[in-house]
């Protein structure tokens, strides 16, 4: 195979048989290609989801690629009843989302100072839900466990990387926050 519509076929295969994302790496070697060569490929097969009517998407996750479906079709895609049933997230858990998203990594302790309350619970869940998880020890004493989000963080919030957070408004943090560092 030798055309781009030939590459595509056989992108498309690697991303259907993986389900999980595959990195760009692994498809430029697969394909035979350069990993400038194949990110423009990427971005065509992205762009052609997008702008066709179909029911999947292709989605870049941290330099990797996988096949999703769209979120619109959620509702049909849930009537199979085999995949993952989405459970909202408290308002708590949102909340330690963020504070790990925007200051990764980071140990259970600080964020309990800045939300003011215990967090084992709210933590603990968001482990289990795959969206933040144990990446180290801090070199404080005691080594406690430094937390980050995971791949399925970006996933599931439809980031391609940590860049694509929406920055903070340092205006809107409420005044609890004022004396917490936050760099």
């Amino acid at each position: 195979m030798g055309s781009i519509k030939d590459t595509e076929i056989i992108i498309e295969a690697l991303l259907f048989a993986s389900g999980d994302p595959v990195p760009l790496e692994k498809i430029a070697e697969i394909i035979g290609h350069d990993k400038k060569t194949t990110k423009v490929i990427m971005a065509n097969l992205q762009y052609k989801y997008q702008n066709t009517p179909r029911g999947i998407l292709l989605r870049e996750i941290n330099n990797a690629y996988q096949l999703c479906t769209k979120p619109e079709l959620d509702e049909y895609v849930q009537q199979l009843g085999t995949i993952r049933r989405k459970q909202g997230l408290t308002p708590q858990a949102y909340e330690t989302l963020a504070i790990v998203a925007y200051n990764q990594p980071v140990t259970r302790a600080y964020i309990e100072q800045i939300r003011g309350v215990n967090s084992d619970g709210v933590l603990m869940k968001l482990v289990e839900r795959n969206l933040v998880e144990e990446v180290g020890r801090d070199d404080t004493p005691g080594k406690p466990k430094l937390y980050a989000t995971t791949e399925e963080f970006l996933r599931v919030f439809g980031f391609s990387s940590l860049k694509e957070l929406p920055p903070l408004a340092m205006n809107e943090i409420p005044e609890v926050y004022e004396n917490v560092p936050m760099d």
